[in-house]
């Protein structure tokens, strides 16, 4: 059966670091290549409905940890803190599996990233779920522990902010549109990219709750990847519409 292997746990958060770092120097001058950002880039080949590509490229990230715990032999189901912890990141990406994509309303997805997503997902759903399910170790009172509870509490803030925030962005275009329109209400009020500072925020909870080296890695990585992202769309907004609130930053709120 699988052990722990400190040392593959070291490296693959020391390789997640690094790839933080590679996104933020590719795509912090220029943006990726896809959505409201695809026009002003050459147009990728091939494409594949948003709805189906956003399905694929998250499933693994649901089904690799669930594919772990249940290889594990006995099955572990203590102590309760390490189980949370684990039920934390696959309600996530049940969430982005089998929900958000079949409400989304985007725009054909580049196979291209899509690829490359896929690939992220398989390697951060095993680093996460081989973590908590096979080295992850924890006092039985951690639930009650200050960076438990206060990482929870960040990590449901997040998610609710960053799911509130896509349900504004698709009221915004009637089925069929795919022009681009002022988001409007919520978090919006004050940022740009309001889904985008949720999830930032809800990973960075996960990570203090885990209070782990492979998810502090997952966070810097979330920040580095949809960070320089969110500060594209700002630009673009500013761009795009004249009318565009002047007061509302990039993604921290009052600060950026």
């Amino acid at each position: 059966s699988m052990q722990c292997i400190p040392g593959l746990v070291l490296a693959l958060s020391s390789l997640l670091g690094a790839l933080a770092l590679l996104q933020l120097s590719l795509y912090l001058r220029v943006p990726s290549r896809y959505g409201k950002h695809e026009e002003r880039l050459c147009r990728p080949r091939g494409r594949l409905p948003a709805r189906c590509a956003w399905f694929l490229q998250e499933l693994p990230s649901f089904l690799v940890p669930a594919l772990l715990l249940a290889l594990r032999s006995p099955p572990r189901l203590e102590p309760l803190g390490c189980r949370l912890l684990c039920c934390l990141f696959c309600w996530h990406y049940f969430y982005r599996t089998f929900i958000y994509p079949f409400f989304t309303r985007g725009r054909p997805f580049p196979l291209q990233l899509l690829f490359f997503g896929m690939l992220f997902c398989i390697y951060n759903g095993f680093l996460q779920g081989y973590y908590l399910i096979y080295c992850a170790e924890y006092p039985n009172d951690w639930c009650t522990d200050i960076r438990f509870t206060s990482g929870l509490l960040l990590f449901l803030l997040g998610m609710g902010i960053n799911i509130h925030s896509d349900l504004l962005l698709r009221q915004l275009r009637k089925p069929g549109e795919v022009t681009y329109k002022i988001p409007q209400g919520g978090l919006f009020t004050y940022v740009s990219g309001a889904n985008y500072f949720g999830e930032i925020v809800e990973w960075f909870g996960f990570a203090i709750a885990t209070w782990s080296l492979p998810a502090f890695a997952f966070a810097f990585f979330t920040l580095c990847c949809i960070g320089p992202r969110a500060y594209h769309h700002h630009r673009y907004y500013l761009k795009t519409f004249t009318d565009y609130p002047k007061s509302r930053k990039a993604l921290i709120p009052f600060i950026f």
